[in-house]
């Protein structure tokens, strides 16, 4: 892969204000509307795929999953490309650690090490799918917007926690397998109050929730993709595990790499 936006290049060495500056900027330039050129169906995964090489479908689209880890002060990301329920490439990227973990900011602290993933990986993606926030972002510009755009490449973000927004429907009591609350816009964030900007995404739930449950994932469009069919790729790549398998393995992988 290579970088087709320069100038975004998540520098650390910025100061505070100049990140955010350029995250403005960074989300000016996304679409959060359709712009895969497949439908999330094609990408789905009945089970978790298995490690072989060779592209199996020359028309399956190439699914990459993103994620970190970190060891003393270096951060570690692992891509891993999915075509046709097959991990066909894995990459690995590294960088130093140049600044804490600051909430919105997170791809200036990783971004350098997924960069250097990504251009390692000889197959083209059709989408990305990363570990962390996308549009559901302060300045609507998280870490899967930030390389979505760097790349001019589809991305969805996937996140653990909600960063910001406000889901519509309570999110305290386990929700049912496959549920999908949106969240809207808050008066902490550029986007406009109201607007749609992800979902909190129940991707599996145990039997007895009462007694122990799986907390909802909060996925969002990261660039060329709309928040709608972003949690479509996300539950279409869900193969029994709260994860997606491109966000799961590249987790994994991550840890080898650690």
């Amino acid at each position: 892969m290579e970088v087709v936006r320069p100038e975004f290049l998540p520098d650390p060495g910025r100061s505070r204000e100049e990140m955010e500056a350029l995250q403005r900027e960074i989300a000016g330039v996304a679409s959060f509307a359709d712009d895969l050129g497949f439908d999330p169906s094609d990408a789905a995964l009945d089970a978790t795929p298995d490690e072989q090489t060779g592209l199996d479908a020359a028309d399956a689209p190439v699914i990459v999953g993103v994620d970190q880890a970190f060891r003393d002060d270096e951060s570690v990301s692992a891509a891993v490309a999915i075509r046709d329920g097959a991990v066909v490439e894995s990459a690995e990227g590294r960088a130093p650690l140049e600044i804490p973990y600051i909430p919105g900011l997170l791809a200036f602290r990783e971004g350098g090490a997924i960069v250097d993933a990504l251009e390692s990986l000889s197959v083209a993606p059709d989408a990305l799918v990363l570990d962390g926030s996308g549009r559901i972002h302060f300045r609507q510009a998280g870490i899967a917007t930030h390389v979505g755009v760097l790349f001019d490449v589809p991305a969805v973000g996937v996140a653990k926690n909600l960063l910001c927004g406000t889901p519509r429907e309570p999110l305290a009591d386990p929700l049912p397998a496959g549920t999908r609350v949106p969240i809207d816009a808050d008066d902490s964030m550029d986007a406009p109050a109201g607007t749609v900007v992800g979902y909190a995404f129940q991707s599996r739930q145990y039997p007895n929730p009462e007694k122990r449950h799986v907390n909802p994932l909060y996925v969002s469009s990261g660039h060329r993709a709309s928040a709608e069919t972003a949690v479509d790729l996300v539950a279409a790549t869900c193969a029994g595990y709260k994860l997606p398998e491109p966000t799961r393995l590249a987790d994994a992988y991550a840890d080898e790499l650690k």
